[in-house]
Order: structure tokens, then C-alpha cells, then sequence
């Protein structure tokens, strides 16, 4: 599925989400903590406490669709102090899913050497 990236709105949900939660609980978290209408053909993302599972719902006319993904290393935030609810463009999403934060130095995750010598 394509998405017109410069149209395309992303609302993050500014505290970490239960990652049982399906269809239903995050179309209540959309309608009743983000106060958006989840048929609207936005996306809605959430995120787990540890930041290692992202949850997103989007409307595609026909139904809705639930995207999940869960790192093996790193996490997608760093703080959960930091973060608060926002709408991002489809780029912002494509750069949170990367692990890239905007002013944040390291990578989200770091490649563990072990048993390797270094100099």
C-alpha cells in the first residue's frame, strides 16, 4: 500500500500503551485520548513502556489495519519524560521506526564486541 507522503498525518500518543490492546482499545485511545476521528485516514501511533513495540492504526476505507513492530535491540524513544503527544509527517514516522531521534547523538542501539580485541 502507497500513502502520499506529504499528506500523510501521524498522531503519536504521548504515554506508553498496553501492547495487548487491538482494533478496539486503540480505537478508544484514538477517539478518546487523542481526540481524533480514527476513520479520518490518519495514522495513530503507540507505544509500549519499555519503547520496544510500536502499535499503528490506520482507516484504509474498507476497514482498519493494525501495524506492529517489536525490536530484537535499542528502543524507538529514549525518554519516556520527553515525549508528548504530537502529529509528525509520514518522514517523522519513517525516522522514529529507524530508532533516529532529532538532536540525540548515539544510535538506538549499540553493537555489543564481545571477544573481539580492540586497540
Amino acid at each position: 500500500m502507497f500513502f502520499p507522503e506529504g499528506h500523510l498525518r501521524v498522531h503519536l500518543y504521548g504515554a506508553p500503551v498496553d501492547m495487548r490492546k487491538s482494533f478496539t482499545g486503540l480505537y478508544a485511545l484514538t477517539r478518546n485520548g487523542l481526540g481524533q476521528d480514527p476513520q479520518s485516514g490518519q495514522m495513530f501511533a503507540f507505544i509500549n513502556r519499555r519503547a520496544d513495540q510500536i502499535k499503528i492504526l490506520y482507516w484504509d476505507r474498507s476497514g482498519f489495519c493494525l501495524w506492529s513492530k517489536r525490536l530484537e535491540a535499542g528502543r524507538f524513544l529514549s525518554d519516556w519524560s520527553k515525549v508528548r503527544q504530537r502529529e509528525m509527517d509520514w518522514t517523522a514516522l519513517k525516522l522514529l521506526l529507524e530508532g533516529i531521534e532529532p538532536g540525540r547523538r548515539r544510535k538506538r542501539y549499540q553493537e555489543h564486541l564481545s571477544g573481539v580485541n580492540t586497540l
